[in-house]
């Protein structure tokens, strides 16, 4: 059973690594003006958008004039949340 708590951590890590990649390349193709229908550009927006809208709705002030602070305050957040969630894991394995 250890096993597969363990396997299971180690995918829950993987998951949240993979989309915090997600949202670092959303904020980086910010910068530019990209082309709305590429569908690479449609995937980041799918998959970062329901996330940044819910926190920009729960904290108003990380949008400062044109500078959007919402996918650093979303990173820090998948970044507490996956310490917290793996380690319980791993500790439930032991």
């Amino acid at each position: 059973m250890n096993v597969l708590i363990v396997a299971f951590a180690r995918i829950i890590d993987l998951a949240f690594n993979i989309y915090t990649f997600i949202v670092i390349a959303r904020a980086l193709i910010s910068w530019v003006n990209p082309d709305p229908y590429n569908p690479i550009v449609r995937f980041l927006h799918n998959a970062t958008d329901p996330a940044l809208y819910r926190l920009r709705r729960l904290i108003p002030f990380l949008q400062l004039g044109s500078f959007d602070l919402s996918p650093i305050a979303l990173l820090i957040l998948l970044s507490v949340v996956q310490q917290v969630l793996v380690s319980f894991l791993y500790q439930l394995a032991q």
